[in-house]
């Protein structure tokens, strides 16, 4: 569907490539790392008058931390409203020495810019917001209701967004979400994903005598934490890959038909991606497929595990003192608090003297991939990116989606821009600048093909 209205807006975005690039430099030379409050204030400033000028309703919105940018234009009683989200903070830069060019003086290096946030999140959703200037100057308005929701703590866990979502429902009524953020497949094939897995993590603390002791004078008198600690973990996941943990399955769904039929068309060469980490073979259970193990199933992770002596040479110590950090990764249909008290009463069982300190956590999220708004937002992405996208029931890492899917009862999106070798959270983080340029036209063409949906 090519319509005079789409092919007058390409055709604007086209002749503005360079002045739409070189904004872009402008925006990624204002610091916004949240960890650090550096930059955050004058940022907000600048996204609040930006969508003032597109003749968007905006205000910064309070929270307990940084404020959240919300843009409306409500205009049509006939279409849909969109919610675009993403996030004007990024993570710091440090190691700065491993930075070709410094991470807040874009340079554009063989046809990428380099700069932090390029890719994740500002390159991203500045596109989506030069796709609403590009409609509005091309023509005179937006063929759907639009409200920008621009978070400035997703970088750190976004720990007021749930909250800020609960109390401001009536302000955020939509249909549906579109957060474009993340890579694209790791083939470069466009993307369309319809969930992400949700995260809990925990610590495990395990405490001996007062002290490190002697291991020749106190070895098989005072217990040993690390034994205690490994024990432990050892009842939590057998050699099988099998979570041990009472009831840790019980609401693991089984994959639809439409989703099996997706997570097959999805490429990997598992053969290089074991030659690429050196290993002789995935993770138990050994019969379960790639991405159905990352879209599918839930994981536990010990991710760090001290305690004793760890330097160069030999210590004969008995540790008085042991800690494992470890996280679980949940599907749709698991819950955080439940899958947390399911483990509380496992460590009760299995080690009631060593202490469980539950850390963060965020719940899973899935949209069905027979929605009605996945075809028009399908051919939205062929027409604009040139190629049929890959539809990924859920992402293996974890985004806030759960906030629209769970609390505002919407059905959430994610259409990445980025290239799959972005280098986000790292050193040299990088955005394609064709890929920029195609985030434009995906924005354009997702609301009026979602415009169109409903006429």
């Amino acid at each position: 569907m090519t319509t005079p209205t789409l092919q007058a807006a390409f055709k604007h975005i086209s002749d503005e490539q360079e002045g739409f690039t070189k904004r872009l430099l402008d925006y990624l030379r204002m610091p916004s790392i949240s960890a650090q409050g550096i930059g955050m204030v004058e940022v907000a400033e600048f996204l609040t008058g930006f969508l003032t000028d597109l003749g968007l309703e905006t205000r910064a919105m309070p929270t307990p931390g940084w404020p959240v940018i919300v843009g409306k234009y409500i205009k049509k009683t006939d279409a849909p409203t969109v919610l675009l989200y993403g996030h004007y903070d990024v993570q710091p830069p440090d190691p700065l020495g491993a930075w070709t060019s410094p991470p807040f003086e874009p340079e554009i290096r063989n046809g990428r810019i380099y700069a932090r946030g390029a890719g994740d999140n500002k390159g991203q959703h500045f596109a989506q917001l030069l796709a609403l200037e590009t409609l509005l100057k091309t023509t005179g308005e937006l063929p759907c209701n639009v409200i920008v929701m621009l978070e400035g703590e997703e970088e750190i866990g976004s720990p007021h967004l749930a909250s800020f979502i609960r109390e401001n429902k009536d302000d955020l009524k939509a249909d549906l979400v579109i957060t474009s953020d993340g890579p694209v497949h790791d083939s470069g094939r466009a993307t369309l994903m319809f969930g992400v897995r949700g995260v809990l993590s925990f610590e495990l603390k395990a405490r001996g005598a007062n002290r490190d002791l002697h291991s020749g004078n106190w070895g098989g008198i005072a217990p040993n934490p690390l034994w205690t600690l490994t024990h432990l973990l050892a009842t939590m996941k057998n050699t099988d890959g099998h979570v041990t943990i009472d009831g840790f399955y019980d609401h693991v769904l089984p994959p639809t038909d439409l989703e099996r039929q997706a997570i097959a068309k999805l490429p990997v060469d598992v053969n290089k991606v074991k030659r690429d980490l050196e290993l002789k073979e995935l993770d138990a259970p050994l019969d379960r497929g790639f991405y159905e193990r990352l879209s599918l199933w839930p994981t536990l992770t010990i991710n760090g595990l001290h305690g004793g002596y760890g330097d160069a040479g030999s210590k004969t110590v008995l540790p008085h003192e042991a800690f494992a950090k470890c996280d679980i990764r949940l599907v749709e249909a698991q819950n955080a608090d439940d899958i947390f008290s399911k483990l509380e009463a496992h460590v009760q069982k299995h080690a009631p003297e060593i202490e469980l300190v539950r850390q963060g956590s965020m719940e899973p999220s899935k949209t069905p991939l027979e929605h009605p708004f996945t075809e028009p937002l399908r051919q939205a992405i062929e027409l604009a990116q040139e190629e049929e996208p890959l539809l990924v029931p859920a992402m293996g890492g974890s985004l806030p989606d759960y906030v629209f899917t769970k609390i505002l009862s919407i059905p959430a999106f994610v259409v990445p821009y980025a290239n799959a070798d972005e280098a986000n959270h790292a050193p040299n983080e990088n955005l394609e600048l064709e890929r920029f340029i195609k985030g434009i036209k995906t924005g354009v063409a997702m609301l009026s093909y979602l415009a169109a949906s409903r006429s």
